[in-house]
């Protein structure tokens, strides 16, 4: 395995002036970043395994040739027309908060930097929507719907750290999700700039029936069909209470079967979170009850009463009759206060190789899933932690959130077992009948899994990138299509 260092690319890196001067025509000079330092600082998005090469002072991909941040729509369409005219690949960059490399350049490309569209356009309390551009920080766009009495229910433990764009280009989930559904549930429309350069507009209505959503082209796409300007999403009230309840459950599947109860009963409590025994331990070890009922449950239901109330009392009596115990709420306060905090930094500063990984898989076939992938992994490697947890609950099954981190050791070691590790969990989710990717998305890291995953679907995506973007210039070689002149495997190139 071997990898281009930092320190080389800088010494050989050269910038193109003419395209420095071409974009800084549409965008502005102060908005077209050329430095070494500035266009580095693009390089990566949160993929943990290019945090961990650029950590050995190497790079996963490239740096890109340019970095453009235009304002508004009319200067995308420009800068996606002259990028057309060179013949120049771009990637749509929001904040970089994706972990599957989807924003990862691999030479040649520049990033556009979506950013300075930042705001709120328009609330709607009759038809209960915001409008809202692609580019406004996800915190900064809730802190402002919840002064005006709203939220948007989608709430991704990277709210913080990403856009209101991303969440659409990698079809995210909000930890809220069982409430307010996902960010494909919550969007009413949206604004797109094409290939080509043409604006393309999802009006926001309640819905329609006139052929296959062309908003779904958009919601999932990682910038590949089309560069997402603006969203219309579904808002509902501010919730007047949030209640927690931690529960406690003798065995795994009695959780398991708690949830699957609760969802098949038509409840739709706000946050259901069960934990395996490695992660409920973590966060009950000093918690007399767990030492007898050692799975860990927790829920929060939020709105107004009568609902809250009779919508929990409901689901404590499906979780009685399973042998679920309420218990002490400081797992709940604890994992409320930190519900935003990304645990990833902590290990990799300290050198050990921390990645997640989540799927999903239907309430049938998650025992034999969870069980086989976690032998899997501990047969790979002795030391290596797996701990899971299952959140964004469906009646028909569940998102199983996976932590798997390797102790340090040299690189050339560690990496072809992290890709082993991935190739276990991926192949034995589709053994199960499971979906590889539940909510970060594909990006570039689950490239050799998409013919598995779609079949004959990701032809029909392919063949649907060619017609709208036959020199593929946008975002190539992620989601499984075809990659662009620059192609490599990041795993093992």
């Amino acid at each position: 395995m071997t990898a281009t260092t930092i320190a080389a690319v800088r010494e050989t890196d050269r910038v193109d002036e003419s395209l420095v001067s071409a974009f800084g025509a549409i965008v502005g000079n102060d908005n077209v970043l050329a430095s070494f330092d500035q266009r580095l600082g693009y390089a990566r998005d949160r993929l943990p395994f290019a945090v961990f090469r650029e950590r050995a002072g190497t790079l996963a991909g490239a740096v890109p040739r340019l970095v453009v941040r235009p304002a508004n729509e009319d200067e995308i369409i420009r800068v996606v027309q002259l990028a057309r005219a060179r013949n120049t690949p771009i990637i749509p960059y929001g904040n970089g908060s994706g972990v599957l490399g989807g924003a990862i350049p691999l030479g040649g490309e520049i990033m556009l930097d979506t950013r300075r569209l930042d705001k709120i356009v328009s609330i709607n309390p009759t038809d209960a929507v915001v409008t809202v551009q692609a580019g406004m920080n996800g915190a900064e766009f809730e802190r402002q719907l919840n002064e005006a009495g709203y939220t948007c229910g989608h709430l991704p433990q990277s709210i913080e750290i990403s856009t209101v764009g991303g969440w659409l280009a990698c079809r995210g989930g909000g930890q809220a999700s069982s409430r307010y559904g996902k960010i494909e549930d919550i969007v009413a429309g949206l604004k797109a700039v094409l290939p080509d350069g043409t604006p393309l507009e999802v009006r926001p209505v309640a819905r329609r029936s006139v052929g296959p959503s062309i908003r779904d082209l958009m919601i999932g796409g990682e910038g590949a069909f089309g560069i997402i300007t603006e969203a219309t999403l579904r808002i509902w009230k501010k919730p007047e209470i949030e209640r927690g309840v931690v529960l406690a459950f003798p065995t795994q599947q009695a959780a398991w079967d708690c949830a699957r109860l609760i969802m098949q009963a038509e409840l739709r409590p706000a946050v259901v979170r069960l934990y395996d025994r490695v992660e409920s331990d973590e966060r009950t070890k000093d918690i007399a009850l767990f030492k007898t009922k050692p799975y860990l449950a927790m829920m929060m239901f939020s709105g107004s009463e009568p609902l809250v109330t009779v919508e929990q009392d409901m689901a404590l009596a499906i979780a009685k009759e399973l042998g679920g115990e309420i218990g002490p709420d400081a797992p709940f306060h604890h994992w409320k206060e930190n519900r935003y905090v990304a645990y990833s930094q902590k290990w990799h500063d300290a050198g050990y190789f921390n990645d997640t990984i989540e799927v999903t898989g239907n309430w049938s076939a998650i025992p034999a899933m969870y069980d086989a992938i976690g032998n899997a992994v501990r047969k790979i490697h002795p030391g290596v932690h797996f701990g899971a947890h299952w959140s964004h609950v469906y009646p028909e099954g569940a998102c199983q959130y996976m932590t798997i981190r390797l102790p340090p050791m040299a690189d050339e070691v560690a990496l072809p077992i992290h890709a082993r590790l991935w190739d276990a969990v991926q192949e034995l989710t589709l053994d199960h009948g499971g979906s590889i990717a539940h909510h970060h998305g594909a990006g570039l890291f689950r490239n050799p899994w998409m013919q598995r995953e779609l079949g004959a679907g990701l032809n029909v995506l392919q063949t649907i990138k060619d017609a709208l973007d036959p020199a593929n210039l946008l975002n190539p070689g992620k989601l499984g299509l075809r990659p662009g002149p620059n192609a490599k495997d990041i795993r093992r190139d």
